[in-house]
């Protein structure tokens, strides 16, 4: 592609160059044809040219020279010389001492041709009936020139300098059209290897060459930087799919293996009325289960992909989380619950999404209820910029703590409990789509501390 493109403007511009060569000729040939035409023009209708021809009215048939025609000579400040029939000199007025007094053939013709006489004397040949005379102007500024011209030699000249003008003429417009066309055609090339790389998603930027063709590669640029973004969009779209339809398939098959075996004993007629209710439970409750299930991966799915829109609101944290704390001791299974509350400052200001930021304080607290015995006790602490919920429980194991915050993850100490495995994760994702960070530490048998870092409070970066 390249060399055609190359190839294509050369041959534009060596016939450019070969119509241009043709034509100023052409042009040449026309205007040293009119300047030689001109020129005849012009001699033949000389002044001193005119003045020798009407002379002969001054001239009688016996050869003699009027007065008023003698007067005409002193003026053009001119010489006379008659002669017969055979060259004879018969009268001569202001003729120069060096003047023949018979004139050949060839001797006239010398005489006309060139300046025989002096270097500063034009003579010209005029006739009337059997008498011929001789003007001799000095000082006219008129030259004569001889030029013998052959047609053969002539075509010869041409042919040989002709060609190899030409010839050279075409060497230079091959040069000179191979480099520029070399400078043009190399960006082109750039741009159709780029397109090409567009069109293979292949989307590297490249140095804009300056120029020309500089705004050309200015957007192909960007369109190639805006179809990189689309189509890392659209391939974190099919993970989020492919993803969400893989965890979904997954976690599903363990609550409806559940409510198909159960009601495949639903189906069976020795069954009594306390059975058949109890797995009418069982089967309520799986598909609570899977109703939460789905619920929680729709949301983790969001959070990890940060396609969670948040709707913030100016809040004061200190009565956001005692209501919370109020809420669980009032739910049957906390109502005898120990929670001490307490915080450093009656306002402390946060923007925070009230549902989602509610559902992951709830989620660590009532971890630290659910997960010890009855008699533990829970304390939570509000500063300027950090949440703490600490207990005096079982703790949790090393190892346990490394996988926290995995996806469907269940600790050791979770064998009474029942959830989805989202909620610690869930929980953590949505401190971070705050802006915040979660660090959870623990030791065995002297319980768990959960640190909440927020943002920066309003006060704060008021001040």
């Amino acid at each position: 592609m390249k060399w055609r493109l190359t190839a294509r403007f050369l041959f534009s511009v060596i016939s450019i160059v070969i119509i241009v060569i043709f034509v100023n000729t052409a042009i040449l040939i026309g205007l040293l044809i009119y300047q030689q035409v001109r020129h005849f023009d012009n001699a033949t209708t000389s002044n001193e040219e005119s003045f020798v021809r009407a002379f002969e009215q001054y001239v009688d048939e016996s050869g003699n020279v009027s007065n008023e025609g003698l007067q005409q000579l002193h003026q053009q400040n001119a010489w006379i010389q008659l002669l017969d029939t055979n060259g004879q000199v018969i009268a001569s007025h202001f003729a120069p001492e060096n003047a023949l007094s018979h004139y050949a053939p060839v001797e006239l013709i010398q005489v006309y041709k060139y300046k025989e006489f002096d270097v500063d004397t034009t003579v010209y040949v005029g006739s009337k009936d059997d008498i011929n005379y001789l003007i001799g102007i000095k000082g006219s500024g008129v030259s004569r020139y001889v030029a013998h011209i052959s047609g053969e030699s002539t075509l010869q000249l041409v042919g040989k300098y002709g060609l190899l003008i030409v010839f050279a003429d075409l060497l230079v417009a091959t040069l000179v059209g191979w480099l520029f066309g070399r400078a043009l055609t190399k960006p082109l090339y750039a741009m159709i290897e780029r397109i090409q790389h567009l069109k293979n998603h292949k989307h590297v930027p490249i140095k804009t060459p300056k120029g020309v063709y500089q705004p050309v590669f200015e957007n192909l640029n960007e369109v190639s930087s805006e179809l990189a973004v689309h189509e890392q969009e659209r391939k974190q779209l099919e993970i989020m799919r492919e993803e969400w339809i893989s965890n979904v398939s997954h976690d599903m098959k363990t609550p409806l293996s559940s409510i198909r075996g159960y009601a495949e004993l639903l189906n069976n007629k020795d069954l009594t009325p306390q059975e058949q209710s109890e797995y009418a439970q069982i089967i309520e409750k799986q598909s609570l289960h899977m109703q939460d299930l789905l619920d929680d991966l729709n949301l983790t799915m969001r959070l990890r992909h940060q396609q969670l829109p948040l709707t913030l609101t100016e809040v004061n944290m200190v009565h956001f989380i005692r209501e919370i704390i109020i809420d669980t001791l009032n739910m049957p299974q906390y109502e005898q619950a120990h929670i001490d509350f307490d915080a450093n400052a009656d306002v402390i200001q946060h923007n925070i999404d009230l549902h989602f930021m509610r559902r992951a304080v709830m989620n660590f607290l009532h971890n630290a209820l659910l997960h010890n015995a009855p008699g533990v006790n829970v304390r939570v602490l509000v500063e300027e910029n950090s949440i703490i919920i600490s207990d005096d429980g079982h703790g949790i194991s090393a190892e346990d703590l490394t996988h926290i915050f995995e996806r469907y993850y269940r600790g050791t100490n979770t064998e009474r409990t029942h959830g989805t495995g989202l909620g610690t994760a869930i929980a953590r994702d949505i401190i971070e789509a705050h802006g915040g960070s979660v660090t959870i530490t623990s030791e065995e048998q002297k319980g768990t501390t959960v640190n909440i870092q927020l943002k920066e409070t309003i006060q704060d970066a008021k001040t």
